[in-house]
C-alpha cells in the first residue's frame, strides 16, 4: 500500500503564510522601477484609483506550461490594492473584461478540440497557447472621476513556443496605445505596471508624456499583489536592477533576425554573434539601449565610493562604501563589479560582469562598507587554439557601479606576461563553417571621463596565479571479484557494501528498469501529460519501485516546476490506500474542454489530501533582487515543501542564457549573463539541499535558447561561446554548490544531441568541474518524433536511449517500454544489430549514481520514509 504525506486538512497552513510572507518580502525586492516623475510612491489607503490592463484581475504569476504552480490562491493586482486600502472605480470595466475573456477561451478551446479531435496531445498543447485578450474598449461611464489611473499591462508565454515580434506580444497593440492615451489625457496620474515575464518594446511608453510613471512588476508569484502595491505607497523602495538588457529597437539585438522562426529555419540556429551576448554586445558594436544591464531606479540615491582594491591569494577584493544620499526613503543599493580586459590575441567584450553584492536597507544618510570578492580566473577568455583558459598579457581594468552604463574605472590589474589558468581539450568543435562577430573598438562604449579616470586609477601588478586541480568524481562501476550474499540497500546505507557492488548484484532488465522512469504502464504506473508519479500525485515522474519488496530500492520522486513544485493540489484516497480521483497538475480547464473529466463517484469514507504549493516568483524576478541570500531563502521555501511532501528533486531551477528576447521560456531563466545565471542557481539549491535528501535539477544542459521546435533543432556554437556563455553558468553552479542532478536539454549542439553527449557530460561535467549527481534526460527525449502541430516531421531525429547511457546520462525520463527495451537489447551487442552498443559496465555505472543519489534522498529518512510503497 502507498503511504501518503499530504495532509487531509483543507485549511491553509502555518508553512503556507510563512511562505507567502517571504514570497511577498522578496517579489518586491525583485521589481524594477523603470520610470518615475515623482508620481510614486503614493498614498494609497482610502484612494480612489481607476485600474485597468489585462494583467489587473488576471494577474500572471508565472508562465505557461511547467511554469505553472497549484497554490492555493494568487493575490491579483486588484485584491493587493485593496489589501492597501486602495477603493477600485473600475469594477464595471473589470467584469467586462472578465466576460471577454471567458467568452474567448472558451471559442479557442472548442477550436482547438475540433482541429485536433484525432489527436488529443496535440490538442492538449495547442491550448497551452491561449492568451487572454488584450483589452475591451473604455467607455465614458468608466472614466470615473478620481485623479490616479494604473494600467497594468500583462503578457504571458511558455514552453513549447516562442514568442512574436508583433503587436500584441513584444510589441505593444494599437488598442493598448490607444487605451492608454485615453487614460493619459483624463487622468491626472498614469501609472504603467507590466506584468511581464520577458523584455517587451517599450518604445510607446518612454515617449508618451502622459505616463507618470512604468514598474516592472515581472510575475511575482502566489504574493504578487501584495508586493506591488508595497512598492507603489512606498512601505518598500525598489531595488531591483534589471539583468537582461531592453533593446531601443529589437532590431539592435544581435539574433533579432535568426532567432528561431524568425528566418524560417527553426531546424538550425547559428549563434554567430559568438560571445556577444546581452550587454557584451550592445557595448562591443555601438548599441545604446533603453535600459541597460543591471539597471534600475529608486525611491531615494546613492552614492558609491571606492575605498581601495586588493590582489591577494588569486583573488581581487574591492571595497565600496555606499551611503543613502537621499533625504526621506530608506533603501537598498546594488554595487556591481566589472572588468575590461586588454586587446590582445582573442577579441574581447568591452566590459564582462566579474561580482556584485547588495547594501542592507539604509537610511537617510547612512552608509555601509561592502567588500567585493572575486577569483583572478574571472577575467580570463578560452583561446580554442591553445584549449585553455587564458589571461592575456596586459591591463585589466575593475569598473565599479550601479549599471553597466554607470560605472567608474577605479582601478588597474597589470599583468607583464600571459598566464595560462587551465589547460584543457577541446571537445565540442564546430560542426559547420560558421563566422562570428568580431567588433572594432572604434565602436566600443565609452563616455567622457573614462580616459582620465584609467589613467588615475590605482594600479595593482600580477605576477603569478596558482590553480587548484579539481578531483573528476568519476567512478566506473567494476564488475565483482567474488561472490557475495544477497546485497540490499540497507546494506549501502550500513556501509556495508557500495553503491558499485550493488549495482553490480542486478540483473541487466533490473538495471535498465532502474535507470528508465516509471511512465510506461503495466507493472509500472501510467501517467497523465506532465504528471508520471503515484507517489505524489501530479508530480512529474519517479523512479523504478520493482526492487522495493526483495531489496529495499526504493522510488524517488521529480516534481517541476520552475517557479514553485506543480502538484496536484487535492487527490482522494479510498480505504484500500488507492488514489481513486485527483486534480490535475497541469492544465485542468484544458483537459476538461477535451472531454477527459473525472466523474468518479468518491465513497464516503474516502479521504481527500492538499498539496496546495507556493508559487515562487520567476527566475528573473528572482535574479532583478541582487540578493543570493534572498535566493537561497527562496530555495529554502521549496526545500521545505519537497521534504513535507515526499519529493526527492526539483526539476529547477532553469538556467539557460537569455539569449533573444522571443524566447517563450525566459521567464524561467534567470538572466542573459552567465554569472548572474550561475550564482542565483548556486543559491537556490544551497537553500533546497539544505532539506535532507531533497536537491534541484539545473536545467536544460546547454544551449536550450528557444522553444519552436525544441526537440529536434541543432545549435551550432563555438567552443569558446559555450564555455564563456552557455555552459559558464552550470559551471560555476556546479563549483559552488553540487546540486544533486542537471538535466539535458532537448536540442542537438554541433550535430549531437545533448542527451547523447560523452563530451558535454562525461568529459565536461564530470571530469573537468567534478559533478557527482546524476544526469536526467527532458522528459520524452528518446520518443520518436511526432508531427508538430502543422502536421510536419522535424527534419533532425530523437535521441537514443542506449546512447543516453553511454554518455553517462543516467536517467531516462519520463521512461518508456521502448527505453528499456532499447537499452537490454544494447548491452554486449554489435554494431550491426543496434544503433549504439553498450556494455553491462557502463550500464551499472549510470544505475550505481543513481543509487548513490537515492542513499541520499528522503526516501530513506528514518523517521519519514517519504514516498514510499509498503
Amino acid at each position: 500500500m502507498t503511504k501518503f504525506y499530504a495532509t487531509t486538512n483543507p485549511d491553509i497552513s502555518k508553512r503556507e503564510l510563512q511562505n507567502l510572507k517571504l514570497c511577498r518580502k522578496i517579489a518586491a525586492e525583485g521589481m524594477v522601477l523603470l520610470e518615475n516623475n515623482g508620481i510614486l510612491p503614493m498614498k494609497i489607503k482610502g484612494k480612489k484609483i481607476a485600474l485597468f490592463g489585462n494583467g489587473a484581475r488576471h494577474t500572471i504569476s508565472g508562465g505557461t506550461g511547467s511554469g505553472d504552480v497549484n497554490a492555493r490562491s494568487i493575490i491579483t493586482v486588484e485584491q493587493g490594492l485593496e489589501h492597501a486600502g486602495a477603493i477600485i472605480t473600475t469594477k464595471a470595466w473589470l467584469d467586462r473584461y472578465d466576460q471577454a475573456s471567458a467568452k474567448a477561451k472558451t471559442g479557442f478551446m472548442e477550436e482547438m478540440r475540433t482541429k485536433y479531435a484525432d489527436s488529443p496531445e496535440l490538442a492538449f498543447w495547442a491550448m497551452f497557447k491561449y492568451r487572454n485578450p488584450l483589452t475591451v474598449p473604455i467607455e465614458a461611464d468608466d472614466l470615473m472621476e478620481c485623479d490616479t489611473a494604473i494600467y497594468v499591462l500583462g503578457r504571458n508565454s511558455g514552453e513549447g513556443s516562442d514568442r512574436r515580434n508583433v503587436p500584441g506580444d513584444y510589441q505593444l497593440h494599437q488598442d493598448e496605445m490607444d487605451a492608454l492615451v485615453l487614460l493619459g489625457r483624463h487622468y491626472q496620474h498614469l501609472v504603467v505596471i507590466l506584468n511581464v515575464g520577458g523584455v517587451i518594446d517599450t518604445t510607446f511608453l518612454r515617449k508618451q508624456p502622459d505616463i507618470d510613471a512604468v514598474l516592472l512588476m515581472s510575475q511575482a508569484g502566489s504574493a504578487g499583489g501584495n508586493a506591488l502595491a508595497d512598492i507603489l505607497c512606498g512601505a518598500v523602495t525598489p531595488c531591483g536592477h534589471l539583468t537582461t538588457t531592453w533593446a531601443e529597437n529589437y532590431e539592435d539585438y544581435p539574433s533579432a533576425d535568426t532567432f528561431g522562426h524568425r528566418n524560417g529555419n527553426i531546424d538550425d540556429e547559428y549563434y554567430t554573434e559568438g560571445i556577444y551576448v546581452g550587454y557584451r554586445w550592445f557595448d562591443a558594436f555601438g548599441k545604446t539601449p533603453a535600459y541597460p544591464f543591471g539597471y534600475g531606479r529608486s525611491y531615494t540615491s546613492f552614492s558609491i565610493q571606492v575605498i581601495g582594491t586588493e590582489l591577494e591569494e588569486n583573488r581581487i577584493t574591492v571595497s565600496a562604501q555606499v551611503t543613502n544620499t537621499g533625504k526621506r526613503y530608506q533603501g537598498r543599493e546594488v554595487v556591481q563589479i566589472y572588468t575590461s580586459a586588454p586587446e590582445g590575441m582573442l577579441d574581447k567584450p568591452y566590459q564582462v560582469l566579474a561580482a556584485y553584492a547588495k547594501t542592507k536597507s539604509l537610511r537617510p544618510g547612512e552608509s555601509e562598507e561592502l567588500k567585493i570578492t572575486f577569483p583572478i580566473t574571472r577575467m580570463a577568455s578560452y583561446d580554442e587554439v591553445r584549449a585553455a583558459w587564458v589571461l592575456e598579457k596586459g591591463d585589466y581594468i575593475i569598473r565599479v557601479g550601479s549599471h553597466s552604463r554607470k560605472t567608474k574605472a577605479t582601478c588597474v590589474i597589470r599583468s607583464g606576461k600571459e598566464i595560462i589558468c587551465q589547460k584543457l581539450t577541446n571537445v565540442l568543435p564546430l560542426d559547420c563553417e560558421m563566422e562570428c562577430a568580431k567588433p572594432e573598438r572604434k565602436n566600443y562604449y565609452s563616455y567622457d571621463t573614462e580616459r582620465a579616470e584609467i589613467e588615475s586609477a590605482q594600479v595593482l601588478t600580477l605576477d603569478e596565479i596558482n590553480i587548484e586541480a579539481r578531483d573528476s568524481n568519476i567512478v566506473i562501476a567494476a564488475a565483482a571479484s567474488e561472490e557475495k550474499t544477497f546485497l540490499t540497500m540497507d546494506d549501502m546505507l550500513s556501509g556495508q557494501c557500495t553503491a558499485e557492488e550493488l549495482a553490480d548484484q542486478l540483473t541487466t532488465e533490473e538495471l535498465a528498469a532502474l535507470c528508465t522512469g516509471t511512465a510506461r504502464g503495466g507493472q509500472e504506473e501510467s501517467s497523465t501529460i506532465g504528471a508520471a508519479s503515484i507517489s505524489c500525485p501530479g508530480a512529474a515522474g519517479e523512479t523504478t519501485s520493482l526492487m522495493l519488496e526483495d531489496r529495499n530500492i526504493r522510488n524517488m520522486v521529480l516534481a517541476d516546476g520552475p517557479a514553485g513544485l506543480r502538484l496536484s493540489p487535492s487527490y482522494v484516497v479510498d480505504s484500500n490506500g488507492r488514489i481513486i480521483k485527483q486534480e490535475p497538475a497541469l492544465g485542468g480547464d484544458v483537459i476538461a474542454m477535451l472531454g477527459n473529466e473525472d466523474h468518479t463517484v468518491v465513497p464516503e469514507d474516502a479521504v481527500t489530501h492538499y498539496q496546495y504549493c507556493t508559487a515562487i516568483p520567476i527566475a528573473t524576478l528572482l535574479a532583478q533582487t541582487w540578493d543570493l541570500e534572498a535566493i537561497q531563502e527562496i530555495g529554502n521555501v521549496v526545500g521545505t515543501e519537497m521534504e513535507e511532501l515526499g519529493i526527492t528533486l526539483w526539476l529547477a531551477p532553469g538556467m539557460n542564457i537569455q539569449r533573444n528576447p522571443l524566447c517563450g521560456r525566459n521567464f524561467e531563466y534567470y538572466s542573459e549573463d552567465p554569472l548572474v545565471s550561475g550564482l542565483c542557481a548556486a543559491a537556490d539549491t544551497i537553500g533546497v539541499q539544505s532539506h535532507s535528501g531533497t536537491g534541484t535539477t539545473i536545467k536544460h544542459f546547454a544551449c536550450n535558447n528557444q522553444e519552436d521546435n525544441r526537440a529536434y533543432t541543432i545549435s551550432h556554437v563555438t567552443e569558446r561561446t559555450l564555455r564563456e556563455i552557455y555552459l559558464k553558468g552550470f559551471e560555476i553552479a556546479v563549483h559552488l554548490a553540487q546540486p544533486m542532478s542537471i538535466m539535458t536539454s532537448y536540442n542537438m549542439i554541433n550535430g549531437t544531441h545533448t542527451a547523447n553527449s560523452i563530451e558535454l557530460l562525461t568529459n565536461i561535467a564530470r571530469k573537468e568541474w567534478g559533478f557527482a549527481g546524476i544526469f536526467m534526460t527532458d522528459w520524452g527525449t528518446t520518443a520518436k518524433a511526432q508531427p508538430d502541430l502543422e502536421g510536419k516531421l522535424p527534419k533532425y531525429g530523437c535521441s537514443n536511449a542506449a546512447a543516453c547511457i553511454k554518455a553517462g546520462n543516467d536517467l531516462i525520463m519520463p521512461g518508456s517500454q521502448e527505453d528499456v527495451d532499447e537499452i537490454i537489447r544494447s548491452v554486449g551487442a554489435s554494431e550491426e544489430t543496434v544503433e549504439c552498443p553498450l556494455t553491462l559496465t557502463e550500464l551499472k555505472t549510470c544505475a550505481a549514481r543513481i543509487l548513490r543519489i537515492l542513499a541520499q534522498s528522503n526516501a530513506y529518512e528514518s523517521s519519514r520514509p517519504y514516498g514510499t510503497r509498503e
